[in-house]
This record gives structure tokens, C-alpha cells and sequence, in this order.
């Protein structure tokens, strides 16, 4: 039996996940203590739900799959509306150094999926969709090169096989985050957990008048001070970025510079944001792009998480178990001991070492939910939010295009 949730219900059941998430984390001390992400927790008990429902009547439930793109196209736009040509000098040789590290990455993790598929008898290109095609790349790029790898090089069921890897991906990016940076940030007595007072101060610094925080830091603070009219305008900003990435992914279709639809919004807000800034004068309202972005990323998380199906993992096979599971504990290790040391052992860098698990297994939305789970308990990382979405959202699916070609065409 199959039940399917048109967009107003899939939106109605994605803000219950967050209700329950937030329930969940006042409650349960587990989830405070090792910063677990809202979505996450919340998004696992329905998912596990319907996994019983699923295993124990049959039932099959699909959820609106344009809602959950939009709002990730939202998150991403605003990112792009938010990345002025001065914060992106600010970023600095950091923004740089955090490139090059994740340069690396790649190539390790997906040096550990090719050598143990090799080793456990498997076609190589598996150890590919089992690295940085799905894990680094997600459900979005799990699909597009899934459909290469079938129609090109004749690895069967390579589609199936990526979104099961990517949803193994996006659970473990959210769950390993933000304890590491906890682990990191406590053994090496980088900060404290703030007080409600010290928190509340820093919450109001952040949206003072003509404050520079970077987005995201601070989902929850008060006041907002949006009127309609900035929401209005907001609102525009948001349509443009979206209309500009629908236009760009049909033109470049099938040409060299063909770009997943997220990277060609994030662009269009950075482009919309510098010709508004220096091109017009007319001054972004960061407030309202940071209210847009923050809800589109929490509800993107929990539709995310509502669609997976728990029952495809379990239909992965034995080797291919073990491939995730090196590739989770090489990702553990690679953050802390390369991540944390190169970006300079200090609590920038811990809060960096979260975005990294985000996305390295996940997605960069679950990125910035792992670092937003540790800045609230400890305080702000103003170089870790300006770094981490320019990294993870921009640098990277390109980078991650030009090595996945070069490893492709050595393995065969």
C-alpha cells in the first residue's frame, strides 16, 4: 500500500518534525549534551516509525520531493544573498587552507571506497558511489551520477545503490558532528557552554543595527524587526536567485559548465547581492535573508528526513556495510586530526571540524545544523559560518565534478 502527501501535508508533517525535535532536545538530555541537530532527532523517530509501519503492514509513504528542493534552493540562495564581496575577502587565507583540506578529503575518502570494494571483490566504481559521489556529494549528485554510471559504464542499480548511501550519509553526518567538536572543544578547554544571561547578550549582539555576524549563527534570536515590506523584498530577492538558477541549469544542460540547480542559486544570490550592494547602493536586509534561510533550512532537514526509507539500508549488502562504516570512522579521524590541527586548534576550528562531518557525510545544511547545535552551547564562530557554506556549498561540487572525472577515467 502506498501513501502519497501532497505538498500542503508534507509541509504541515515537516514543521510537526521540528515541534517533535525540539520537544525531544528540552527533554532528553542525550540530545542536548551531544548537540544533535532538531531535525535530526526529531527526523529519526518518524523515519523509524515509518520504517516499523513500512515492515509491518507494507506501507510505503512519499512526500513532496519539489517542496524539499525548493526550500534547499531557499537555504542556498540565501547563503548567496549573505556572501558579499567583503565577507569573502574576510575569509582570508582561512577560506583557502579549509579548501585545500577538503581538497584532500576527496581524494582520501574516496581512495578508502575504491580500495576496499577492490579488496572485497566488488567493481571499483562501487567504492566511488560509496565515497564522495553520495557522501560528499548527496542525495542531488547520488542521482545524477548514478544515471552516468548506468547508462555509461554499465554499473547496474548504481542510482538505487547512491540514495541508499546518501541516507546512510545524511544520518551520520548529523550524529557525528556535534560530538566530535564537543570531544574537541572539552579535552583541549577551548570554551565553555554559556550561560542563559551570556547568551541572551550575545544573541542581542548579533541582530543590533548595522551588525556584520555573519547569517546563521544565531537562528533564534529576537527581535527580528522585519516588517511586510522587508519581507516583501526579501521575498523578491529569493524569487530571483531561483529564477536565475531554473535559467542557468536549462542553458548549460549537457554543456561543460553544467552545475547542480543549488550552486547556480547560491550564485545568483551572490551576483544579486554585489550589484545590489555596489552597483545600486541599496542595502540587503540580512535579517530577513537569515529568518528565510534558517526556516528553509530546518524544514529542507525535516522533509529530508521524513523521505527516508530505513528499509533500503537494510537491503545493503555485507561489503558494502563495510565501506560505510570505514567510511565514517576515516571521516571521524580526518576531523579530528587533520581538520581540527591544520585550521589551528582553536575553537574556530573545532566548530570547522563539525561543518566538515556536516558535509563530508551529508549535506552543507547539515553542515551548518552541526555547527549551529555547537554556537549555541558555546558561543559564536564567526569564521567557521563564513567559511563552511562557502566552502561546502560553492567550492566543493565542482572540485568533487573534476576529481570524480579524473578517478573514473584511471579505473577504467
Amino acid at each position: 500500500m502506498h501513501l502519497s502527501f501532497s505538498a500542503y501535508y508534507t509541509l504541515i508533517m515537516a514543521v510537526l518534525v521540528l515541534l517533535l525535535g525540539k520537544l525531544l532536545t528540552r527533554h532528553i538530555r542525550f540530545l542536548r549534551d551531544f548537540n544533535i541537530p532538531e531535525p535530526v532527532s526529531g527526523g529519526l523517530v518518524v523515519a523509524a516509525v515509518i520504517f516499523a509501519l513500512h515492515q509491518l503492514t507494507g506501507l510505503t509513504l512519499s512526500f513532496e520531493s519539489g517542496l524539499q528542493s525548493a526550500f534547499m534552493l531557499v537555504f542556498f540562495s540565501s547563503i548567496g544573498l549573505s556572501a558579499n564581496f567583503a565577507k569573502l575577502r574576510e575569509g582570508g587565507m582561512g577560506l583557502i587552507i579549509f579548501l585545500g583540506v577538503i581538497v584532500a578529503f576527496i581524494v582520501v575518502q574516496n581512495g578508502v571506497g575504491v580500495g576496499l570494494a577492490t579488496l572485497l571483490g566488488l567493481d571499483p566504481l562501487i567504492g566511488l558511489v560509496a565515497g564522495s559521489i553520495t557522501l560528499l556529494g548527496g542525495h542531488g549528485t547520488a542521482g545524477a551520477w548514478g544515471a552516468v554510471l548506468e547508462q555509461q559504464y554499465g554499473l547496474s542499480g548504481a542510482t538505487a545503490l547512491g540514495i541508499a548511501c546518501a541516507t546512510f550519509g545524511l544520518v551520520i553526518g548529523g550524529l557525528l558532528g556535534g560530538p566530535l567538536a564537543k570531544r574537541l572543544i572539552t579535552r583541549h578547554q577551548l570554551a565553555r557552554p554559556r550561560t542563559n544571561a551570556e547568551q541572551q547578550q550575545s544573541d542581542s549582539a548579533t541582530v543590533s543595527e548595522g551588525s556584520d555576524v555573519a547569517n546563521f549563527e544565531s537562528p533564534n534570536t529576537a527581535p527580528r524587526l522585519i516588517t511586510a515590506e522587508a519581507a516583501i523584498e526579501t521575498l523578491a530577492l529569493f524569487a530571483g536567485c531561483l529564477a536565475f538558477a531554473e535559467f542557468m541549469t536549462g542553458v548549460t544542460q549537457g554543456t561543460a559548465i553544467q552545475l547542480p540547480t543549488f550552486v547556480w542559486a547560491l550564485g545568483g544570490g551572490v551576483v544579486i547581492r554585489n550589484v545590489l550592494d555596489y552597483a545600486f547602493g541599496f542595502k540587503v536586509f540580512d535579517r530577513a535573508i537569515d529568518v528565510f534561510g534558517n526556516a528553509g533550512l530546518s524544514i529542507y532537514l525535516a522533509i529530508a528526513l521524513l523521505s527516508l526509507k530505513l528499509w533500503e539500508l537494510t537491503d545493503l549488502a555485507g561489503p558494502l556495510m563495510i565501506i560505510l562504516a570505514a567510511q565514517t570512522l576515516t571521516l571521524a579521524l580526518f576531523a579530528a586530526f587533520v581538520t581540527f590541527r591544520v585550521m589551528g586548534r582553536n575553537y574556530d576550528a573545532a566548530v570547522l571540524a563539525a561543518g566538515h562531518c556536516g558535509f563530508g557525510m551529508g549535506a552543507t545544511p547539515t553542515a551548518v545544523a552541526n555547527m549551529q547545535a555547537i554556537t549555541n552551547q558555546y558561543g559564536p564562530s564567526h569564521k567557521a559560518f563564513l567559511i563552511v557554506p562557502l566552502v561546502g556549498a560553492f567550492f566543493i561540487d565542482i572540485i568533487n565534478a573534476f576529481v570524480l572525472q579524473m578517478m573514473i577515467a584511471l579505473l577504467r
